[in-house]
């Protein structure tokens, strides 16, 4: 289940606005937003690595790897087919699969740096075989080897998550939220990132309108539900 864009919207414009000291427009909220969650996205591998260091517990619903795996495979694509580039929305590519044209069974391959890539064709012996196939990248582009030998190309990636947008019409001076807008976009993190999400666009938000007992404020909060988290 998503995290509303409009609730996120409402409680930020309500905590920031609290004392009239700024507002909050829906293009800077929809940036904020977009780089909250973003943030919020790209931590989940940063303490997914420092919680593999420590012993984990038995109890799924109280181990924090389990936890933050649980927020990550809701952008896990699998199966999906590679044509020419990867897309934009690729965040982290996790395996590729090689489908041999002539017998229809699929290899996975290992990647390798450029230059490992080179060296395994500098001899007859080095060069890949059909059924242990290698690949490189460069920026968004796979090559793999051998070429000409497969029909298809099957990658695992967890993408990014999309940009939320809340959407307005304009009622007597008041922006109104339009959720039957085509580009209305929900917050697509898990829901219990709702708490987080108002923390990091309100310290956005204090410093935009200069109000830094917003920011203060919202950092101090931030810092006390880490704790909390990894306590």
């Amino acid at each position: 289940m998503a995290v509303s864009v409009d609730r996120v919207y409402q409680t930020v414009l309500a905590l920031a606005n609290k004392e009239q000291r700024g507002y909050i427009t829906p293009q800077e909220f929809n940036l904020f937003a977009n780089y909250a969650q973003s943030e919020i996205f790209e931590q989940y591998f940063y303490d997914l690595n420092q919680f593999r260091r420590i012993p984990g517990n038995s109890t799924v619903t109280s181990d924090p790897r389990d936890i933050i795996e649980e927020k990550i495979s809701m952008f896990r694509v699998s199966n999906h087919v590679y044509e020419s580039q990867l897309e934009d929305s690729v965040y982290r590519l996790e395996s590729v699969r090689y489908k041999d044209a002539s017998t229809g069974v699929v290899y996975a391959a290992e990647e390798v740096s450029k230059r490992e890539y080179d060296l395994y064709h500098t001899s007859p012996l080095m060069t890949p075989k059909i059924n242990r196939p290698i690949f490189y990248r460069s920026n968004s582009t796979i090559y793999g080897s051998p070429q000409g030998a497969y029909s298809e190309t099957h990658i695992d990636y967890i993408r990014k998550p999309a940009a939320p947008n809340w959407t307005y019409t304009v009622v007597q001076g008041n922006a109104l939220a339009n959720p039957s807008a085509l580009d209305y976009r929900d917050f697509e993190l898990h829901r219990s990132e709702e708490k987080n999400l108002i923390v990091k666009i309100l310290q956005l938000a204090g410093i935009s309108i200069k109000d830094y007992n917003i920011a203060q404020m919202a950092g101090q909060k931030e810092v006390n539900s880490i704790q909390q988290e990894k306590s």
